[in-house]
């Protein structure tokens, strides 16, 4: 079985400072998967010469793989803090454990959660009309079932 900590060490010599590593899998089959994002945005062309640069430091006469290089995408949850770094300011969709589903723009980060601003009109005494009332929520990440990027037309 291919090393997972090979595979990472392979991917890594590779990565820009602007790119990142979201997750690496190695099944016991030898089915390698990984996913890379970036700050600036990945193309098709960076999957592929990182593709190439994995395939050609394996050998596939000692062991078969199956090789999957491919960007985090946009309706993907997110799953490490660099995500959320990258999509600060944003708007995105946060589903809670308890199923409550918000929308707002990513505010701060931490180490233990994050903000979320939201917006939404309500009735407010003394108005005849809905006012827009903004919330920020602290969210712990523990709290937050899936986190990802909110995609409107």
């Amino acid at each position: 079985m291919i090393e997972q900590n090979k595979i990472v060490q392979l991917v890594e010599e590779k990565l820009t400072d602007e790119q990142f590593i979201v997750s690496i899998n190695v099944s016991p089959s030898n089915q390698i998967s990984v996913l890379i994002d970036s700050f600036s945005g990945l193309t098709i062309d960076h999957c592929v010469k990182l593709s190439r640069h994995i395939e050609g430091k394996l050998d596939r006469e000692v062991e078969d793989f199956e090789l999957q290089v491919s960007s985090a995408g946009l309706s993907e949850p997110f799953k490490i803090h660099k995500q959320f770094e990258k999509n600060k300011g944003k708007e995105v969709e946060v589903v809670m454990n308890d199923g409550i589903k918000l929308e707002g723009i990513l505010k701060e980060i931490d180490d233990a959660g994050f903000e979320l601003e939201t917006s939404k009109r309500e009735k407010v005494e003394g108005h005849k009309k809905k006012q827009l009332i903004t919330r920020i929520h602290r969210i712990e990440f523990d709290q937050a079932k899936t986190v990802k990027n909110s995609i409107k037309f």
